[in-house]
């Protein structure tokens, strides 16, 4: 069964084919040291700039590609297939921080910032989690208040992806408590020489090793006031909403190529693992349970390129980018369990790439809002 995504082109065809061979050969080779360090290198950061892959959707006049958010997918789809290790901190880094800025940015903001992101000079990172926060995004107690020429933010973050390498970080904080949610503003925090900026320590987490994730902290930083993304002050909650329905369609993207990943990696396993003088795949139990997981990669893979097509012609609701994060997650992890347990005792070590993927999976479920919120956003539309 050969399917081909409706959103693909002959000059994505072209780029993807050139881009796998690039992460395969040159990059994939560095992935165990990332995972060890926690940390994927700067000099990663800029061969992805050079390949082009770094912001492709931003304009030519700010040094992308001038694409759609097809080849904002096409990446994130690639690197989850062959080398799952960058997927998040690049989409963090392509189809949030970047995004945000196109949107809002005034002329001079995107001038001055869109092109060290495209290049990979400038690493980004969005700030909005909150220790006591999680999903609520309405509970944020970071501060940020004005003082002539400058914003200045009091405050922590936690669980910041490419928190402990980011160059821009946008942070979400209230310059007017007594607003509520008309009180949010984003700022665009440049970490070199940020007095009162101190980055806390790289998490400890059970996956997702070489994505670094981080606390941030902020004692009287100063944020010069034409930071202020958007130039208008209490528009950041507004924007996050407006923004997060293409975050949550990332992590679909994510979750559905790692779906299709898990099962050919699976089948090929089985295909070769023998028990009882003949292959695993030969058993009726094998056999049935990869024939469902098959068939959800498929539907999901259906139901994502609708999606897709949706958000490259701006159509994109925050309750159908819900339905997509939600259920294909789900599904993520499902894949995931019963990949591994047709692995056996293997599918348990480290060293096996199904090993990694089952841990890896599972916080796909959390970030960008957890399933649980996506559920009722969802239910709020019935």
């Amino acid at each position: 069964m050969t399917y081909r995504s409706s959103w693909m082109t002959a000059d994505l065809d072209i780029f993807r084919e050139t881009f796998r061979r690039f992460l395969s050969t040159t990059l994939f080779p560095r992935s165990e040291r990332w995972r060890a360090d926690k940390m994927i290198d700067r000099d990663a950061w800029l061969a992805l700039g050079e390949m082009g892959a770094l912001c492709p959707d931003i304009p030519e006049e700010y040094g992308g590609l001038g694409g759609t958010f097809a080849h904002v997918a096409a990446v994130i789809e690639d690197l989850e297939h062959e080398l799952p290790e960058m997927a998040l901190p690049v989409a963090v880094h392509n189809a949030i921080v970047a995004q945000y800025i196109m949107h809002f940015g005034s002329h001079e903001q995107k001038q001055r910032w869109l092109p060290g992101l495209v290049t990979g000079q400038l690493v980004g990172a969005i700030a909005m989690t909150e220790p006591g926060g999680g999903s609520d995004l309405r509970a944020l107690r970071t501060r940020a208040g004005r003082e002539g020429n400058a914003y200045v933010l009091n405050g922590s973050k936690t669980f910041i992806t490419n928190g402990q390498i980011a160059d821009l970080i946008i942070v979400a904080a209230t310059s007017d408590p007594e607003q509520g949610t008309r009180g949010i503003s984003l700022l665009m925090l440049e970490a070199e020489g940020s007095d009162g900026f101190r980055r806390g320590r790289n998490l400890d987490k059970i996956g997702m090793h070489a994505s670094d994730t981080s606390e941030l902290f902020f004692d009287h930083t100063l944020v010069p006031a034409e930071n202020l993304l958007g130039g208008e002050e209490g528009r950041g909650f507004y924007q996050m909403m407006e923004m997060l329905p293409k975050e949550r369609l990332a992590i679909a993207v994510s979750a559905v190529a790692a779906m299709e990943r898990m099962v050919q990696l699976t089948t090929d396993y089985v295909k070769d693992r023998k028990a009882f003088g003949k292959p695993i795949l030969e058993f009726q139990n094998t056999a049935f349970a990869l024939a469902e997981r098959k068939s959800e990669a498929l539907i999901a893979r259906v139901f994502l390129d609708w999606c897709i097509e949706k958000a490259i012609m701006g159509d994109l609701d925050q309750v159908t980018a819900s339905v997509a994060k939600y259920w294909t997650t789900d599904k993520q992890v499902e894949t995931a369990d019963a990949c591994l347990q047709l692995h056996g005792g293997y599918g348990y070590m480290s060293e096996f790439e199904i090993a990694r993927r089952f841990v890896d999976s599972r916080v796909q479920r959390i970030y960008g809002g957890t399933n649980e919120i996506m559920k009722v956003l969802i239910a709020r539309s019935l």
